[in-house]
C-alpha cells in the first residue's frame, strides 16, 4: 500500500514553516483523536497517520532526509534515527508536543519547570452605597480578610535560612505524565500539588504555606453612575501566589441602597410630589429637590390630576463615562385630599360642591356612562 505525502497528510505545502505544520497537526489531532471519535476505527487509522507524518517533519534532519528521499528516507534499513525498525514513529513523543497546547489550561498551564508558579485566588466584597455616592461619586474604605505572602519567609514556605527543594517526583515540573499506548496522560503531581517544590523545614509563622491571613484596608474609587449590580475589579488586591506567583484579583460588587425620595430606573430619577387640590386645581408652582442638593421649580398647570408627570432634563443620574451625559427627572404629581376639617371648612366645601357642576369631566362622565349601563341592564331584564 502506497503511502500518502506527509505534506498532504498535514495538509501543508512542501516547504511550510515548523509553526503552521504544529498548527495543522493540533486542528487534525483534536478533531480525530480517539477519545472523540470512540469505536471509529477510520479516525483511529487517520490519527495515527497524522502521528507518523508530523514525527518526521517535525524534526529537521528527518525532514531533510524526507524532502531528498520521500518515503524511501526511512525504509530499507536507511532508518529514522532513532533504532525502532520496527516502527520508527514515536506515537506518544508526537502527540505529547502539543499535548500542553492543546489541553494546557485544564491541566494548569504550561511546562514551567522548576520556576512554576500560581496566581492567587480571586475574592469578592459585596459594598452597598447610597444614591448620593452612587450619583456624586466617592472613595470607599473597605477592610478586607485575604491571604498575603508570609513577611518571615518572603512566600516560600521555608524557615529562613534554608529554602524549597525541586519535587523528586515531578523534577519540578509540578506535573506528572503516564503513557498508555500513543496517548500521554498528564496530571498535578500529587506530591508538591503542582507546586514544583518541597518544603522539608517549613517556615514557623506559616506552617510552609507561604501566606497567612490578614486584615487589609483598601480604599475603592467609586466612579459617579454606577449602578446596582457594578463590579469594580481591584488587581492584585486577591490572596497571594505561590512559589512568588501574581496575586489574584478583588472584585467589589455595588448594591445601591434605596432613597427616600428618590427612586431610580437606568439614568432617570423619579419622585413623587404632594400638591394641595387648590394649587392643583388654581395652578401654581413648587420647588422640587434635585439629586445634587439643589431644587427646580416646577410650574403646574390648572386642574392638574394626580398622576401628571413633569420632566425636567438633565437632573437624573450621570451616565457612567458619559462625559457629562445625565438622565432626566421626572416628577409625579400626587394631589393630596384635605383631612381632618374644621366644621366651617367642611360647610364651605359643601357649598362649594353645589357650584361645581361642569368643573368635573371625569366623575360626570364616568357617571353618565355608569347610569346607561344601568339602564341598560334593566332594559334586558
Amino acid at each position: 500500500m502506497n503511502k500518502r505525502c506527509y505534506y498532504e497528510v498535514l495538509g501543508c505545502k512542501k516547504g511550510a514553516p515548523i509553526s503552521e505544520i504544529k498548527s495543522a497537526y493540533r486542528k487534525l489531532a483534536m478533531e480525530l483523536h480517539p477519545d472523540r471519535n470512540a469505536g471509529d476505527h477510520t479516525c483511529e487509522a487517520k490519527f495515527k497517520e497524522i502521528n507518523e507524518a508530523y514525527d518526521v517533519l517535525k524534526d529537521e534532519q528527518k525532514r531533510a532526509a524526507y524532502d531528498r528521499f520521500g518515503h524511501a528516507a526511512f525504509e530499507g534499513g536507511m532508518g529514522g534515527g532513532n533504532g525502532h525498525h520496527g516502527n520508527p514513529f514515536d506515537f506518544a513523543g508526537s502527540f505529547a508536543d502539543v499535548f500542553e497546547d492543546i489541553f494546557g489550561e485544564m491541566m494548569g498551564g504550561g511546562r514551567g519547570g522548576a520556576k512554576r508558579q500560581n496566581r492567587g485566588g480571586d475574592l469578592r466584597y459585596n459594598l452597598q452605597i447610597s444614591l448620593e455616592e452612587a450619583f456624586n461619586g466617592s472613595k470607599a474604605e473597605i477592610k478586607v480578610p485575604s491571604a498575603v505572602a508570609c513577611d518571615s519567609c518572603k512566600g516560600t514556605g521555608a524557615e529562613a535560612g534554608t529554602s524549597a527543594e525541586t519535587c523528586p517526583t515531578c523534577q519540578g515540573h509540578g506535573k506528572v505524565r503516564a503513557s498508555q499506548g500513543f496517548f500521554t496522560i498528564e496530571r498535578t503531581c500529587p506530591h508538591c500539588q503542582g507546586r514544583g517544590k518541597v518544603v522539608k523545614k517549613p517556615c514557623r509563622s506559616c506552617g510552609g504555606a507561604g501566606h497567612v491571613q490578614k486584615e487589609r484596608t483598601l480604599v475603592v474609587d467609586i466612579p459617579p453612575g454606577v449602578e446596582e449590580g457594578t463590579r469594580i475589579r481591584l488587581s492584585g488586591e486577591g490572596q497571594a501566589g505561590f512559589n512568588g506567583g501574581p496575586n489574584g484579583d478583588l472584585y467589589v460588587f455595588l448594591s445601591v441602597a434605596q432613597h427616600q425620595i428618590f427612586q431610580r430606573d437606568g439614568h432617570d430619577l423619579y419622585c413623587r410630589v404632594p400638591v394641595s387640590f387648590v394649587t392643583a386645581a388654581l395652578g401654581g408652582s413648587v420647588d422640587v429637590p434635585t439629586m445634587d442638593g439643589g431644587k427646580a421649580p416646577v410650574k403646574i398647570a390648572e386642574g392638574t390630576q394626580t398622576g401628571r408627570q413633569y420632566r425636567i432634563r438633565g437632573k437624573g443620574m450621570p451616565v457612567l463615562r458619559g462625559n457629562g451625559l445625565a438622565g432626566d427627572l421626572f416628577v409625579e404629581i400626587f394631589v393630596e385630599t384635605p383631612c381632618k376639617l374644621s366644621k366651617t371648612q367642611k360647610e364651605l366645601l359643601r357649598q362649594f360642591e353645589t357650584t361645581t357642576q361642569g368643573c368635573q369631566p371625569e366623575c360626570e362622565g364616568f357617571f353618565t356612562k355608569v347610569k346607561a349601563f344601568w339602564d341598560s341592564s334593566t332594559t334586558k331584564h
